[in-house]
């Protein structure tokens, strides 16, 4: 299945653009959001982030952002893994940073990590400023993709590198037909359920299915003008570990 040129949103009978219905969807989902992104991925989300963090250990970045930092959990393996001097996340949905930053807190990292409301899409921070950027989950979620990368590039000092986790889509029998059938029948369910808001979890499969993975995504990257791009797959290509340089 190829990835569509319709605009993928949450909630199909809004006018609103979908960055802003992205932001109300995240704050709606906000205080089940970590319950429900570790029960429904069984926790293997900590080891894909855990992996992707563990590549940027070479590097020793002492300044990192995170784009689309939601509740901070991959800041918080970053700080926990790579003991940088700072780690700023931003992202667009208030309730999600609020979120993350009771965590933050209660494990004395408020002077480690930041997280402010931030459009990914307009970084608010100067060209080559930071030695690292990351994003887990995220970069999906943007308006205009080749945007986003574009300044996740221009924050990113020469030399410093990236780092992106994203959701794949699976080839191989019968993980790929089981992959489906959860995100596309069983996911939502349980989601409404334990969110009352359906619409976001069927928004997930949907997203999913139309962004650009692989090879494709690597290109994509190219394009920005980074260097020595690559790519891992986890989980038998449910997930992927995406890395290159400025």
């Amino acid at each position: 299945m190829k990835p569509s040129e319709k605009t993928i949103i949450p909630y199909k009978n809004s006018a609103e653009t979908k960055k802003l219905q992205i932001a109300e969807m995240f704050d709606n989902i906000a205080h089940k959001y970590d319950f429900l992104n570790h029960f429904l991925s069984m926790n293997i989300d900590k080891i894909w982030r855990r992996k992707a963090i563990n590549l940027l250990k070479l590097s020793n970045p002492k300044l990192i952002l995170d784009v689309a930092s939601g509740t901070g959990d991959l800041a918080l393996e970053a700080a926990r893994i790579l003991k940088p001097q700072h780690i700023v996340g931003i992202d667009i949905s208030e309730g999600m940073l609020a979120v993350g930053r009771k965590k933050i807190d209660k494990k004395n990292l408020t002077k480690i990590i930041q997280l402010q409301t931030g459009d990914s899409e307009n970084i608010d921070f100067l060209e080559n400023h930071f030695d690292a950027v990351m994003a887990a989950f995220g970069v999906r979620n943007f308006e205009n993709l080749e945007k986003g990368l574009s300044e996740m590039y221009r924050v990113l000092k020469p030399g410093g590198e990236i780092v992106i986790l994203e959701f794949s889509r699976p080839q191989k029998f019968p993980i790929k037909q089981l992959y489906h059938l959860y995100f596309f029948k069983i996911l939502p369910s349980l989601g409404k359920i334990f969110s009352k808001d359906m619409s976001a979890y069927t928004y997930l499969p949907e997203s999913v299915y139309q962004f650009p993975y692989g090879k494709e995504f690597c290109e994509i990257l190219t394009k920005i003008g980074f260097a020595k791009v690559s790519y891992q797959s986890v989980a038998m290509g449910i997930a992927a570990i995406y890395f290159a340089k400025k």
